[in-house]
């Protein structure tokens, strides 16, 4: 069993039978679904993923709409770093708004992670992203500039301009320096008019799950 499984085996200790299960996207967590299917746990879905939604599919899970949940009981996902204040920063999927709002239904969100995302506190080696109204583009860039940040708007060399959200918005991806202050920061960019929500999760994570060769442990919030 790698590193990845292991996690993904721990978080089995977290979910209750007949429960409504919040799942993200990313390896640990397919390898998730197919130990719920091994235990025969009774949980229905909720998830941003189309591809986690196809695999939980496959494996007979039911998957509900996001729009008819309003609360669940817990919620898995992964991230790029995660730091000791259990502030984390997502960046490749572009589905940050979604994976947030079921982050804040979930009466627990935990994140599955190795040891390798795990930092002492973030270093912004990954851009925070930016889902953004198509018309504020010109007002966030200059916004962004401000506040010290190198914006770039994502686009994808398999599809003729910007990369656009499933809500019909631009991704904006944005490179601070190390040493900001995660709620802050998270705080300055949603003010800017235009922006939807944004790749930072400081509020919302109750533990981080950890796998390393040595084994699983576990990061908590503070108090």
């Amino acid at each position: 069993m790698n590193i990845k499984q292991k996690c993904a085996k721990a978080a089995l200790a977290y979910i209750t039978d007949n429960t409504i299960i919040g799942l993200g996207g990313g390896s640990t967590i397919g390898h998730l679904i197919d130990f719920i299917k091994e235990e025969k746990l009774n949980v229905k879905v909720v998830t941003p993923s189309l591809k986690t939604k196809h695999l939980c599919v496959n494996q007979g899970l039911e998957v509900l709409p996001t729009s008819t949940v309003d609360e669940i009981d817990v919620a898995f996902d992964g991230c790029d770093e995660v730091d000791e204040n259990l502030h984390a920063l997502k960046s490749g999927g572009g589905i940050h708004t979604q994976e947030k709002l079921i982050a804040h239904m979930a009466k627990e969100y935990i994140l599955l992670v190795d040891d390798s995302k795990v930092v002492s506190e973030l270093t912004y080696r990954h851009p925070v992203v930016l889902e953004i109204v198509q018309d504020s583009l010109s007002l966030v860039l200059r916004k962004v500039k401000e506040i010290d940040g190198k914006a770039e708007v994502r686009s994808s060399s398999a599809k003729d301009g910007y990369t656009v959200t499933d809500y019909g918005n631009f991704l904006v991806d944005v490179w601070f320096e190390k040493g900001q202050n995660g709620r802050q920061l998270d705080t300055n960019l949603k003010a800017i008019p235009g922006v939807l929500d944004v790749s930072l999760f400081t509020t919302v994570v109750s533990k981080a799950l950890v796998a390393s060769e040595e084994g699983i442990h576990e990061i908590s919030k503070r108090d």
